[in-house]
């Protein structure tokens, strides 16, 4: 597998997104079964979803200003943790502050999530397979996301088009020839891990990754967040969850 990660040019808010790449990511890079990783703050920025921030309030005024944006946009409020950070559920994803990001914004707003990331990820996944002329090709919108207990951030996959997001290995046998009964493997946040890795995460303006030689790639003409999603319920930490909400 091979990942590269293309500089550019800075996006700014409500350019057009398709353009952007179309003008970012040369022919020779996309042939059949490549698959794009696509920083989410772009479709954010193009979407003009960002919310200004009220500038000169003291650290307690900030720190309001902030919580009661993640409230209005978290789809579930947990509970505020250490740091004055606040837990949430948005998309489908467990993740500090709704996913509110404060960096690299030029005009120091507060960027948010895109609005409607999987029918974002098709929308750019049609016209690129259109422009690029090929019927594989994958989209993959990425974030990074902190671990409990680890240090330091990851890349995840906040949305998907043109693959399937897991690999189903139940049945399959181990090494000594037991069938697995619960095993899948995430390629979403596999494949995002290792692109927003080579994208960086400050100063690299390197918002695009194109990854090419990946095996295994089930590529499909559809995709849904259910290839990918638990329920809070059904999850294996719920525990955890139920006693935070």
């Amino acid at each position: 597998m091979k990942i590269e990660a293309l500089p550019t040019q800075i996006f700014r808010a409500q350019e057009n997104l398709i353009a952007f790449l179309i003008k970012h990511i040369p022919l020779t890079f996309v042939q059949e079964g490549t698959i794009l990783a696509v920083t989410s703050k772009l479709v954010s920025l193009e979407e003009g979803n960002f919310a200004p921030r009220k500038m000169g309030l003291s650290p307690e005024d900030e720190r309001a200003q902030k919580k009661a944006l993640v409230q209005k946009e978290a789809d579930v409020f947990l509970s505020e943790t250490k740091f004055f950070v606040q837990l949430t559920l948005k998309h489908g994803l467990l993740l500090p502050s709704a996913g509110i990001d404060e960096s690299n914004s030029e005009a120091d707003h507060f960027i948010l999530y895109p609005k409607n990331p999987y029918e974002s990820a098709k929308t750019i996944g049609l016209a690129l397979r259109t422009h690029y002329s090929v019927k594989k090709l994958g989209i993959i919108l990425t974030d990074s996301h902190s671990s409990p207990l680890r240090v330091g951030v990851t890349g995840i996959g906040l949305a998907h088009f043109g693959f399937k997001a897991t690999r189903n290995l139940i049945g399959q046998k181990d090494l000594f020839g037991r069938k697995l009964k619960t095993t899948y493997v995430n390629v979403l946040d596999a494949l995002s891990a290792a692109a927003v890795f080579e994208m960086g995460e400050s100063n690299d303006q390197k918002p695009i990754a194109v990854i090419s030689g990946a095996q295994g790639i089930e590529f499909t003409d559809t995709s849904s967040p259910e290839e990918i999603q638990i329920r809070p319920q059904d999850d294996l930490y719920f525990g955890i969850l139920k006693s935070t909400h």
